[in-house]
């Protein structure tokens, strides 16, 4: 499941097709579902922002949102952008249990089937957490730290 082996790296594709084709490709590929927003890359980390034309002028804030990152091996998704593609998704959701979403919004790597590989849309009940990429049976943990969950 998830992103086969032996594809090609996407981010050679970035300024060879527009931004908003190449992203859209990408999360239909991976996730089965691409919502209708406009998608741009920026910066050396291949960041990917979205946002959905507004009529209405909001002063300073240009409505861009973080969306994600492009990987050497597909899309990795924010928190919010995984808010944004998880519900219509139909492809690489994983739910996790209780246990396991607080371990991994604590910042923890957690175990999951060995044949998983790439790129998956954490849920738990009806919130979405982000994305992990799966390698090795395990869930790498890509929660930033000033979000993360505190135990005691």
């Amino acid at each position: 499941m998830a992103v086969s082996e032996g594809r090609v790296n996407p981010r050679n594709n970035i300024g060879k097709t527009s931004d908003a084709e190449l992203v859209k490709r990408l999360l239909i590929e991976n996730y089965g579902y691409a919502p209708e927003l406009i998608y741009i890359i920026r910066g050396n980390h291949q960041k990917v922002y979205a946002r959905k034309p507004c009529p209405l002028d909001v002063g300073r804030n240009d409505g861009w949102l973080y969306f994600g990152r492009i990987e050497s091996d597909g899309i990795r998704l924010t928190i919010e952008g995984s808010f944004l593609v998880g519900p219509k998704a139909t492809k690489n959701v994983i739910e996790l249990d209780d246990e396991r979403a607080r371990r991994y919004l604590a910042g923890e790597s957690i175990e999951v089937n060995k044949n998983l590989y790439g790129w998956f849309i954490l849920k738990w009940r009806s919130y979405y957490l982000g994305s992990a990429k799966a390698k090795d049976g395990r869930l790498l943990n890509y929660v930033p730290k000033e979000r993360r969950l505190r135990m005691e």
